[in-house]
């Protein structure tokens, strides 16, 4: 387990401020020692919580060219056959994963491939599950096509709380299964379409481990 480079900075401030925080409570209020308790216990959970938040664990990447991973640690909660209309402009499968505040917002690629296509949308901040966040929310469309051709659609999406997408790629990047793509901060969702002949492999309410839970079978 190591600590992601997007958490780095604010968790070296945020441990500034409430070590000075502290510091200054104890030495003008030596006296108060409730006070003195509850605030350094207070730091400690909020540090533990943000901490916890970009924690990035290290496990072995998949190799597997006929299934597709979770493209994020979270819960499916949308699985649909649905159009499609900003790039393939067709019917595919749909399946989403929220991710929560205490989950890994780490984003992984489901599949080995070339991204053939990258286009980042500013947007609003609906809540995660609202129907139209996917088309109206602040997001990122990767198109990634494997050696076969076969071509997925992931979306990264903010939703109220997450109001800062990264991303590590470009068309043309090249992604190992599992690898890093980028990043959500504080709550947000991840689509994927997948081509209507896949096998779904999940089902509604499933929790999902990035690059570790197969979420369909591709069809040869």
């Amino acid at each position: 387990m190591t600590i992601h480079k997007e958490g780095r900075v604010l968790l070296f401030w945020l441990l500034i401020i409430l070590a000075v925080a502290n510091y200054l409570i104890y030495y003008f209020l030596p006296e108060e020692r409730l006070l003195i308790n509850v605030a350094f216990l207070g730091s400690l959970v909020i540090y533990l919580i943000i901490l916890q938040f970009f924690r990035n664990p290290i496990f072995p990447l998949p190799n597997d060219e006929g299934l597709v991973f979770a493209p994020a640690d979270g819960k499916v909660v949308v699985i649909e056959e649905t159009f499609e209309g900003e790039y393939f402009k067709e019917n595919r499968k749909q399946v989403s994963i929220f991710m929560s505040p205490i989950n890994v917002h780490v984003n992984r690629s489901p599949i080995k491939g070339v991204v053939e296509f990258f286009q980042y949308h500013p947007g609003k901040y609906l809540v995660a599950w609202h129907p139209k966040s996917s088309t109206e929310n602040e997001r990122t469309t990767m198109v990634i096509k494997n050696a076969n051709g076969t071509k997925l659609l992931v979306r990264q999406i903010a939703g109220a709380v997450a109001r800062r997408i990264k991303w590590y790629v470009k068309a043309g990047s090249e992604l190992e299964q599992g690898g890093e793509f980028g990043f959500i901060k504080f709550g947000s969702r991840v689509d994927i379409y997948i081509p209507l002949n896949a096998e779904i492999l999940v089902t509604l309410n499933q929790v999902t481990k990035g690059a570790r839970t197969p979420i369909a079978r591709l069809k040869a």
